[in-house]
């Protein structure tokens, strides 16, 4: 039996040794395709080369040092067979700069060869001084030195001293100056975010072939550092025009490898003032004990929020990824670090992510500046899993040939709805340098018949807000983003483009309009109060006017509230809503105005509230 054990494991070193001394055949490989998540992208990409007969090991290098290895994919084309797939870093391939980078780099190596000439000066110098220190006394003769000696003495020590300690200030000065340009020339080289060393990833093909031939891989792989987020520019020329919609996508990468002409795809599976109108809440009303006052202003949730992201030594740190967590909205840091995002209404939290660090959540509570520094990650990366001849949906490894076109030619995108993502694919060959820059890539121009009308809420804002409505809006593929707000021509502000409602109309914030004049004051006459035997009669009084200065009428939708009573005991009568359609459920009195240019409207809300007179409300 332990002879037989014995013979196992000498075939088992003997077959791990034929293994590790097999031949090793270096392949180049091309990225064919890149699909681009909100977080991380997929990497296709394929290599050709001839392979000898029986075992080898094909060895391809150069490829993203944020390779997941648990991601990764090979499929063989040939006759032979894929034994074995693992991926290893490696620390000695020499990383190809860009030409940017190496003239950086060289005028560092330049300043550099300087400060060590400039160094050497200062320690002859320091020894020069020290030698006339040591020889400065003037013995060696009993009557001692005369004064002419003595004179010519001091003034020789006083030459040579004053001498030293010049040029020794001005080499002093000139290597804090020298530093003062190398920190320039590395703060240059951050924001082309290249670190100046860094290893690449390579994978470890181990094939078997009976005869020598031509072998071809295609495989994909996971990698982090990259992202991309839907940004829209949406444009009103005026109310009786369609609204269009540049639907472009900001794309960033830092994952190590130029992305050169590559079939892109983009996958949802992974101002300063907010130009989002308000909402009511509903009013509920009861006795003054039982009454929590409500917050009748806007929602404190700033429109923007913004910030710097810093490293563990409190440097800022580029491209990291800035999330609304549960959204499609986000961005990344520029080359100081900071970051600036639009504000969904229901937004709660952000990540905080980077390769290499800990991914961080805060939540925003109310705040419009949020800075945090994030923590190395020490986790260690999780086992790989091979899965060889694991089989993909059919794509097209092949970039088509990018054909001639006009400067001002828009690029062709597809769009195509997967089960359960939405994938959008740019037709013609595309670059994105490794770089962390963000780019804007145009994916579709639509100009969409849509309904306009303004809407106010004089008891919250005093100004009227332009929804545009559009019908049958999922036909585009339009994800939740920050988009840019053009009306009349001028840039009027930020919003996010909600598509998360489940409506079939999609209701777009213009922003304010400030050619629309609204007031809302309340009227003394009708806000008075009286007791009646056991009960207190309370009552209100507001006049809204509403004037359109612009040169065209306008459709407008004017909302108030008068209290919704939870209590049997008090009781709450619309007296006048000037033909406003009031909802018993919610309090909530709406008005729908046409008004021509010039002209102007005046509402009238009273309400009256009874109650017992032992009891309180608040109606202020």
């Amino acid at each position: 039996m332990n002879k037989f054990l014995f013979l196992i494991a000498f075939l088992s070193c003997l077959s791990f040794g034929y293994a590790q001394n097999s031949p090793e055949k270096a392949l180049n490989s091309s990225i064919q395709e890149v699909t681009v998540f909100l977080q991380g992208a997929q990497i296709f990409e394929k290599a050709s080369g001839s392979i000898p007969a029986g075992e080898s090991v094909v060895v391809i290098k150069g490829l993203s040092p944020y390779l997941k290895e648990q991601s990764l994919q090979v499929k063989g084309l040939g006759n032979f067979t894929i034994q074995a797939v693992n991926k290893r870093m490696d620390f000695l391939q020499e990383k190809d700069y860009s030409k940017e980078v190496e003239a950086l780099k060289k005028q560092i190596d330049a300043i550099e060869a300087q400060q060590e000439q400039d160094k050497a000066r200062l320690e002859v110098l320091n020894e020069k001084s020290n030698l006339l220190q040591a020889n400065k006394n003037l013995g060696g003769r009993d009557a001692g030195p005369s004064i002419t000696e003595l004179q010519q003495a001091i003034a020789l020590f006083e030459r040579e001293l004053t001498g030293i300690k010049k040029e020794e200030i001005s080499i002093d000065t000139k290597i804090k100056k020298q530093d003062g340009e190398i920190r320039k020339l590395r703060s240059q080289i951050q924001t082309y975010q290249e670190p100046e060393e860094e290893a690449r990833s390579e994978i470890r093909i181990r094939v078997k072939a009976p005869n020598a031939g031509t072998a071809t891989f295609e495989f994909n792989y996971l990698v982090d550092n990259a992202s991309w987020y839907p940004k829209y520019d949406i444009r009103v020329n005026s109310v009786g025009e369609p609204i269009q919609i540049d639907y472009k996508a900001e794309v960033s990468q830092n994952t190590g490898v130029d992305w050169k002409n590559v079939k892109l795809r983009f996958s949802n599976g992974n101002p300063n003032q907010s130009g989002i109108a308000p909402e009511l809440p509903k009013w509920e009303l009861n006795y003054a004990r039982l009454t929590r006052r409500m917050d009748m202003s806007l929602p404190r949730l700033p429109g923007t929020i913004s910030g710097v992201v810093l490293d563990e030594n409190g440097e800022g740190l580029p491209g990291a990824t800035v999330l609304v967590k549960g959204s499609t909205i986000g961005t990344s840091t520029d080359s100081d670090g900071r970051y600036s995002l639009t504000l969904p209404q229901n937004a709660e939290r952000l990540v905080f992510s980077f390769i290499g660090y800990a991914t961080e959540e805060v939540g925003i509570n109310g705040r419009s500046t949020l800075s945090l520094a994030l923590a190395p990650d020490t986790q260690a990366l999780q086992e790989m899993v091979v899965t060889g001849y694991a089989s993909k949906a059919k794509r097209s490894l092949n970039a088509n040939a990018a054909e001639d076109r006009q400067a001002a030619s828009p690029i062709i995108t597809s769009f195509i709805e997967n089960q359960t993502t939405v994938e959008i694919e740019v037709a013609e060959p595309y670059s994105i340098a490794s770089n962390g820059e963000k780019s804007r890539v145009e994916l579709k121009n639509y100009e969409i018949p849509a309904q306009y009308q303004y809407k106010a809420i004089p008891k919250l804002e005093n100004d009227a807000f332009l929804i545009a409505q559009l019908s049958d809006w999922s036909q585009y593929s339009l994800l939740e983003g920050e988009s840019n707000l053009y009306f009349e021509q001028g840039f009027v502000g930020r919003s996010i483009l909600n598509t998360g409602a489940l409506e079939d109309t999609l209701s777009i914030s213009m922003g304010r309009d400030r050619s629309i004049l609204i007031n809302r004051e309340k009227v003394s006459e009708f806000s008075q109060k009286r007791t009646i035997g056991s009960n207190v009669t309370e009552s209100r009084g507001y006049a809204i006017t509403i004037r359109n200065n612009k040169s065209q009428p306008i459709s407008i939708l004017v909302q108030d509230q008068i209290p919704v009573s939870v209590n049997s005991d008090i009781s709450v009568d619309a007296t006048e809503l000037s033909k406003g359609k009031l909802d018993p459920e919610t309090g909530i009195v709406s008005w729908e105005l046409q008004i021509p240019p010039g002209q102007q409207e005046v509402l009238n809300l009273r309400y009256e509230v009874k109650y017992p007179k032992r009891e309180k409300v608040i109606l202020d």
